[in-house]
């Protein structure tokens, strides 16, 4: 061994990263234990080649990360490049995430040997923290579509201000987590993020859970209780599926609203609060406002700054990006290697119209992942009620019966929601919960005219 040769074997022993030397037919000249543990290999093995390491093929990889990065110079010399790969291998019954870095170096010797060395790092626990360190919402929010991006970008110009913002959008669409960037986004970001589902909570015990009650306010009031406005203090308010508020209650939330003001129920003072609130609803509140099922003017207390997000079937180019992203983080979650979504099944997920959105997508992919095979997503690997709407890609279409039965839904919803708006698309895209826009193309789509026989004519 040359004196090279010897310094770095003295040297590998103490770094805090696996180490591996070895020679052009990839012979291992030298190895540190850590090499071993990271690579699952019991420590007093020796290790001898690189194509005998069982969970990884080394020389391979290094052979392949060194063609796409430039190892090598345009005459086939030696450029000095490090090359890196990322590898997740099962080891010791759990999945690790595994950084490769190689690179050619030469011996000082008297006949000097173009050798090979890799260092190994584990990066699974910084991966970890750093995916719990992001915001979930930066997930859900990943997108190309014009729209999201529209949406977004009037997100950070409101965020830091105090305007309350009304985000509406069908079920699944990211309303929650637009909320909360808007939070962490604001001048707030300290302060709490209280979120209310309006809809969950009975009607009964919705004011008391909105404002606090004092004890014995009503029977089982066994003491008192701050409310969910007392808890956001300093902080920001999330009211979700904000159309559920009975109308008796509007009028007290619209001061509380105002001047920042409310009574727990049972009390005599009142409670002062510094809040910024943030609404979302899955149904159109201009809608319910024009039927007399919500209030005016807490209408436009909440809807300072309104927002729309548009449902995933009208996010095509979102679809793919989505769905890889869910199935890199499920198949990590449930500790599995890499899964590759076929062709055929983005056919399919692209086919069906996705009416739970983005949430559905995601539990649908998951299906998909624990249901793979070979590390490959099937479309008989997605649930049922996809394929059957969706169809398995264009070598296995939906059966003519299926397709026909989704059409003719979809269609007798359109019609329904037309007639009911005395054919004016403006009132029948807010009562479908879609844009006028949205609704003119799923007419032309279905064949749906305008009594006067012309489907393009304005609502």
């Amino acid at each position: 061994m040359s004196d090279s040769l010897e310094v770095l074997q003295t040297l590998a022993a103490q770094l805090d990263e696996g180490l591996i030397l070895s020679d052009d037919n990839g012979h291992i000249r030298l190895h540190n234990v850590l090499a071993c543990e990271m690579l699952g290999v019991a420590p007093d093995v020796q290790l001898n080649n690189l194509r005998e390491l069982g969970h990884v093929h080394l020389a391979r990889n290094a052979v392949r990360a060194a063609i796409e990065q430039g190892e090598l110079d345009a005459a086939g010399r030696p450029s000095g490049r490090f090359v890196h790969f990322i590898e997740r291998l099962r080891i010791g019954g759990e999945w690790r995430t595994l950084q490769f870095r190689s690179g050619l170096v030469y011996t000082d010797g008297r006949r000097p040997d173009r050798l090979r060395l890799t260092l190994i790092q584990d990066q699974t626990d910084a991966l970890e923290q750093a995916e719990a360190a992001r915001p979930p919402q930066d997930q859900a929010l990943l997108t190309r579509d014009e729209g999201v991006q529209a949406v977004l970008e009037r997100l950070r110009q409101v965020a830091p201000s105090q305007a309350a913002v009304l985000i509406q959008g069908e079920y699944g669409t990211g309303k929650t987590q637009l909320a909360r960037l808007i939070h962490q986004r604001s001048h707030r970001t300290d302060g709490p993020f209280v979120e209310v589902n309006c809809a969950a909570i009975p009607e009964t015990l919705l004011e008391s859970e909105l404002f606090g009650h004092v004890k014995g306010a009503f029977t089982g009031a066994s003491r008192s209780r701050k409310g969910r406005f007392a808890l956001a203090h300093k902080g920001t308010l999330f009211l979700d599926e904000i159309s559920e508020i009975p109308l008796h209650l509007q009028a007290k939330l619209l001061r509380a609203l105002q001047d920042q003001v409310f009574e727990p129920v049972g009390a005599d003072e009142s409670v002062q609060v510094d809040i910024r609130v943030v609404a979302a609803s899955n149904q159109d509140l201009k809608v319910l406002v024009q039927r007399g099922d919500f209030r005016a003017d807490l209408f436009y207390r909440l809807a300072v700054i309104p927002m729309a997000v548009p449902p995933l079937r009208d996010r095509p180019a979102d679809l793919r990006l989505l769905a890889e992203h869910f199935a890199a983080r499920m198949a990590a979650r449930h500790g599995r290697g890499p899964v590759r979504i076929a062709p055929d099944t983005l056919r399919a997920l692209r086919a069906y119209p996705w009416p739970g959105n983005v949430r559905e997508l995601e539990n649908a992919i998951e299906h998909g992942v624990i249901c793979a095979q070979d590390g490959v997503m099937l479309p008989a690997s997605l649930p049922p009620d996809v394929v059957d709407q969706g169809g398995q890609g264009d070598d296995h279409p939906v059966s003519p019966p299926l397709a026909s039965r989704a059409q003719r839904d979809e269609r007798a919803a359109l019609t329904d929601a037309l007639t009911a708006a005395g054919w004016n698309r403006q009132l029948a895209a807010a009562r479908l919960g879609i844009n006028r826009t949205t609704l003119w193309r799923r007419m032309r789509r279905l064949g749906i005219a305008m009594p006067d026989g012309d489907p393009a004519e304005a609502g």
